[in-house]
């Protein structure tokens, strides 16, 4: 019996296990990753929850894990249905929204609350508002962001690569004759995955410091609607489609963009379902840019999942 607790932020699902799943082994997120991935017993619960018919090609969702030390209040590995990510922006605003909803932090009912969170990719920062003891938003301040490389030529077009997280390969959808929009969804889904095979051996694909951040992630296809204002969708892992305007990918933009516009910009980033982030840079370093990304995350449910052993589809099984 697998429980989990839901959410979408900005449309994107969220599925935060709560109980039900062993241990996982390693002494940082990034080893708990590793064993995760390679533990048959570990990783078919992730195959569980995502798969049909409990899940859908594009789920979402994590483990929760101890942090790296005692300055956070949480660890995590995200999943997806093709693996385990090294970063998520929407799944750090949901966490930040769980943390105050199920008491894992002492919450301020009328200020804002920090839920520390060690990811992956490195410590990350839910800044959660609240009002009246609602939460109003939530601001994910993210690890440095940078650019890797521009205009790289990959399937025929060109793109910019940047880091938010996780290695994003970014264009706008009108430079293969299309827009962020559902009726082109298929295409750019197709696009998507060319490019990313298109890059899997490149160079900008390899993260300068830590190899098992390497590989490009997403690619994010983007419309300009105005100063500061873009609609974005991104097509990451094996064809998934991020429903939200993605939140480390909006970091990878940010970092683009912090070379393009005015200091002290806030970028408006819709997605293809219409949702919004609002994001900005709140320092530049050495590293590179800290952008912050406002969102919020909803509950959608809590559910308890199980497998009959008599059941011949077992984990599940997925279409796309």
């Amino acid at each position: 019996m697998i429980q989990t607790i839901d959410y979408h932020t900005g449309g994107e699902p969220f599925r935060i296990v709560v109980g039900g799943v062993g241990e996982i082994k390693g002494s940082s997120v990034l080893e708990r990753r590793a064993d995760a991935f390679q533990r048959e017993e570990i990783d078919r619960v992730r195959r569980l929850l995502c798969h049909e018919p409990r899940g859908h090609a594009d789920m979402y969702g994590c483990f929760l894990v101890p942090p790296d030390s005692p300055g956070a209040d949480l660890g995590v590995l995200f999943w997806h249905k093709d693996g385990y990510s090294t970063a998520c922006g929407h799944g750090t605003i949901a966490l930040g929204v769980h943390a105050v909803q199920e008491g894992l932090v002492e919450a301020d009912p009328d200020g804002t609350t920090d839920v520390v969170i060690d990811v992956p990719s490195g410590r990350v920062t839910a800044r959660v508002a609240m009002k009246a003891g609602e939460i109003t938003s939530v601001t994910f301040r993210n690890v440095p962001s940078y650019v890797i490389a521009r205009g790289v030529r990959a399937d025929g077009t060109d793109v910019d690569v940047s880091y938010g997280g996780a290695i994003y390969a970014s264009l706008p959808a009108s430079s293969l004759g299309l827009s962020v929009a559902p009726e082109h969804l298929t295409e750019l889904i197709a696009h998507g995955r060319r490019i990313k095979a298109a890059l899997a051996d490149h160079p900008v694909a390899r993260h300068p410091s830590d190899e098992r951040l390497s590989g490009i992630y997403g690619v994010i296809f983007y419309d300009e609607l105005g100063p500061a204002h873009q609609r974005n969708v991104t097509v990451f892992a094996d064809g998934e489609v991020d429903r939200s305007p993605c939140g480390s990918g909006t970091a990878a933009r940010l970092a683009l963009l912090a070379e393009e516009l005015p200091a002290g910009f806030t970028l408006t980033h819709d997605s293809i379902v219409g949702s919004s982030f609002r994001a900005w840079v709140a320092e530049s370093t050495e590293e590179g840019v800290i952008p912050e990304i406002e969102g919020m995350a909803y509950r959608t449910g809590r559910h308890s999942f199980e497998l009959d052993p008599r059941d011949p589809i077992g984990t599940g099984f997925t279409l796309r």
